[in-house]
């Protein structure tokens, strides 16, 4: 008996995705080497009722009109999967490529979709959402790093921050890498632009407590123990805040005599292993009949927290604004203080690259010039 010939699948196609007013918005489902792609088509499908009878027809005519996109999209993939370059590609709009792209981040389950959705915003009021892929060239990129700069404001008219202007600034250079490696356009402009014409990364403020300052802490009472308990643990492992809520005993090992804590941190969704010094559990909380599933830390809302943290430090006559996160900086700072070396910190902190610790390096760096430079003030007559 023969075989019935195997249908192939359609690298294309047409959908409907229901919507809140009744109405089906038409979008193609574009499936190519692994990846997949939508393209929302602006076209819908209305509700058909005895009430609107020509309903039915406009509802015909709306997918002949959506299967000849479908068609002609199909005819372009082909051609571009027979080495035959589709040259109308590069005439999309810039702004529907980015909708494009946020489809994507949206079905892979990016962290970062609001940033895509407020780039997108700012793009189309930048150059009026008319600007083509092919026409985006490096004074285009320039003057959307100027207009970020120099003329938006935000709703309670700020400029925008260096950061928030590199955050939206990298969501366009990813997205047109993708146009990139689509082989919709050739190059990426941003990469044209000189390093005086980027986007810079604003130096990083870390406010930490010296050594003894964390001794005057540890000498001055607190108004909430567990609060000072908890800050104190944090200095001596770098735990933050968010890990430090979410232990409970059984993060808490016991292996040949030494305590080590295993953790996914929240932030970074990472697995940490710390081996806790005698200084780190001399704050750790005595467990007592809690069970495992117990947490070992029970704190306050962080506005709270911060409150006493505020009057705290206060109380023991230190000047700087400490926060929770001090603890952790004040633990980097302290072990590259003390000797030790710049990747092995980094590992004790949970950071996934060397250059992240990096930042309190430098710091150190710059104490150990002050420092140097003390020499100059208590021999200045000498020097003259």
């Amino acid at each position: 008996m023969a075989r019935k010939p195997l249908k192939a699948k359609e690298p294309i196609r047409l959908r409907e995705k229901s919507l809140s007013n009744g109405n089906k918005s038409l979008y193609l489902d574009i499936y190519r080497n692994g990846k997949r792609q939508y393209e929302f088509l602006k076209l819908y499908l209305i509700p058909e009722t005895a009430s609107n009878p020509k309903a039915k027809e406009q509802n015909k005519e709306t997918l002949e009109v959506a299967n000849a996109i479908k068609s002609q999209r199909i005819i372009d993939l082909t051609n571009d999967e027979t080495g035959l370059k589709r040259s109308n590609r590069a005439k999309m709009l810039l702004v529907d490529w980015l909708n494009l792209f946020l489809n994507n981040q949206i079905e892979n389950g990016k962290r970062w979709v609001k940033q895509v959705e407020k780039s997108i915003e700012l793009i189309t009021d930048y150059c009026g959402g008319k600007t083509r892929l092919a026409d985006v060239d490096k004074d285009f990129c320039k003057g959307y790093i100027d207009y970020l700069t120099n003329t938006y404001k935000t709703s309670v008219g700020k400029k925008l921050s260096q950061w928030s202007i590199k955050n939206y600034t990298t969501t366009i250079v990813c997205a047109l890498n993708c146009a990139v490696r689509d082989e919709i356009i050739s190059k990426n402009p941003f990469d044209l632009l000189a390093p005086s014409e980027r986007t810079k990364i604003p130096e990083s403020q870390r406010v930490y407590l010296t050594l003894e300052e964390v001794e005057r802490l540890k000498a001055t009472d607190c108004k909430n123990e567990a609060i000072k308990q908890a800050f104190l643990f944090s200095c001596f492992t770098g735990l933050r805040i968010s890990d430090i809520r979410r232990l409970t005993w059984a993060n808490v090992e016991i292996d040949n005599g030494l305590t080590r804590l295993a953790l996914v941190q929240k932030k970074t969704k990472n697995p940490l292993y710390l081996t806790l010094s005698n200084t780190a559990l001399s704050y750790l909380p005595k467990r007592n009949n809690k069970g495992v599933n117990e947490p070992i830390f029970n704190l306050y809302v962080l506005r709270t927290i911060e409150n006493y943290l505020k009057q705290w430090g206060e109380d023991a006559e230190i000047s700087k604004h400490i926060t929770f996160h001090t603890a952790r900086h004040t633990f980097a700072t302290s072990l590259l203080t003390l000797g030790a070396d710049l990747f092995t910190t980094s590992k004790l902190l949970g950071h996934a690259e060397v250059r992240t610790t990096q930042i309190y390096a430098k710091i150190i760096d710059k104490k150990k010039d002050e420092a140097m430079s003390l020499f100059d003030k208590a021999f200045a007559n000498d020097n003259k």
